[in-house]
């Protein structure tokens, strides 16, 4: 659900102590672990170093950013690949292609 429109949007005060009387040139990262707060208006131009649980996320805030949570733009898990038989399949395709492209362009350079 929703936040309720008469409580207003969640921000961190600790955050936006941080962010008063700043400028926005020598600010540098801004470090915070609130990822539940959201982005508003004054924070635009900042950049924050949002924790996501291991490291602290550059995230360079945008006018397109405001209403959304600043966890969303520093993910907490690293896609590495799909596994299985299907995925191997398809790396084994992928380095023949490879293969074939390069010899074809090795036959090429010699004809010429």
């Amino acid at each position: 659900m929703a936040r309720s429109i008469k409580k207003g949007p969640y921000v961190d005060e600790k955050l936006l102590k941080k962010i008063d009387g700043k400028n926005l040139r020598e600010a540098g990262a801004i470090k915070t672990w609130a990822r539940n707060s959201q982005i508003s208006p004054e924070m635009v131009g900042f950049t924050f170093a949002v924790h996501n649980g291991r490291t602290h996320t550059n995230v360079l805030v945008m006018e397109e950013m405001v209403g959304h949570r600043l966890g969303e733009f520093s993910p907490t898990k690293t896609f590495r690949r799909h596994g299985g038989k299907m995925q191997k399949e398809l790396e084994q395709r992928a380095k023949e292609a490879e293969i074939t492209a390069a010899k074809a362009a090795k036959a090429a350079g010699e004809k010429k």
